[in-house]
């Protein structure tokens, strides 16, 4: 190449990088943080949780999964506990960002939004952002789940926390259920947190084109593979029939910019056996986002 050449060159890749749409095609790489649950060590203690999940790469936890000894954000919990547990997830490098919402779909509406009502102001002590509920299995708890929600996001929307459902079987099966769930809540601050191998799980549909109607109400999503209905979900990712590229693509072209949060990974009969395993599972988004 010679000068001239060279030059021409130059100048032809800074008009290029220069146009308006080359700007946003290079703000659209993928920064779509990754974190993991502690779903996978819930036969140690909360401690080893921890533990493993800073040891397999995350810097990112959720409190998803009940765990033995632990309150977490639910009614019980003491504000003297919750700063101690603030305090034991930084010391491992780690932030947390989401937490489960516990109710009894049987009990009185009152008493599950007074309920509620005090988890969100736990969650407000942790600094949560995010607070996600599972829907509820019987059609005859399906209006009262929606008044609480509604009253949830109200509430949670006061202190920048977001509500958000994942997919899990009868209210909240497909998408179809889900947008139900969007419309009867009628409440801005409710969104979902997809999960493509619960899809799987409970319904046997396809998670790419379960994903199009509700894409753009997604703000997380809560990574799990599964092989088949009612198959295994604790396990390493690709072994099952979720194809996250395609789910991720789609996610991609909806404008989705929140986190991944790997909950299926694969016990092992040891907390380090399945702390290598979750780092697998990283490891393998982290190669699948790169390609999208």
């Amino acid at each position: 190449m010679n000068r001239r050449t060279f030059l021409q060159t130059a100048a032809g890749a800074a008009a290029f990088a220069a146009l308006p749409w080359a700007a946003a095609q290079a703000a659209e790489r993928l920064k779509w943080p990754i974190g993991c649950f502690n779903r996978a060590w819930t036969h140690w203690s909360y401690e080893t949780a921890l533990d493993g999940i800073a040891a397999a790469g995350y810097k990112l936890t959720g409190l998803l999964t009940g765990h033995r000894g632990e309150a977490f954000t639910s009614s019980a919990a003491t504000p003297e506990y919750l700063e101690g547990l603030k305090k034991r997830i930084a010391q491992r490098g780690l932030s947390v960002n989401m937490t489960a919402i516990r109710f009894r779909p049987e009990a009185a509406l009152e008493d599950n939004i007074a309920d509620l009502r005090k988890q969100i102001e736990n969650a407000v002590r942790l600094e949560l952002r995010f607070m996600l509920t599972f829907g509820v299995d019987r059609s005859a708890h399906y209006e009262d789940f929606y008044r609480l929600m509604a009253d949830a996001a109200a509430q949670a929307a006061r202190h920048g926390i977001q509500i958000a459902m994942k997919p899990h079987g009868g209210s909240s099966g497909a998408s179809a259920e889900i947008l139900r769930c969007l419309e009867k809540v009628g409440h801005p601050n409710f969104k979902i947190w997809y999960d493509a191998g619960n899809i799987i799980y409970y319904t046997g549909k396809d998670p790419v084109a379960e994903l199009d109607p509700i894409a753009r109400y997604v703000s997380g999503f809560c990574a799990k593979d599964c092989p088949k209905p009612n198959g295994e979900v604790m396990s390493q990712f690709g072994t099952g029939k979720v194809d996250f590229k395609a789910v991720f693509a789609k996610l991609k072209s909806a404008g989705f910019n929140g986190p991944i949060m790997v909950e299926g990974v694969k016990v092992g009969a040891t907390a380090e056996e399945t702390t290598a395993n979750a780092m697998a599972n990283r490891e393998f988004l982290e190669k699948v986002l790169a390609s999208v």
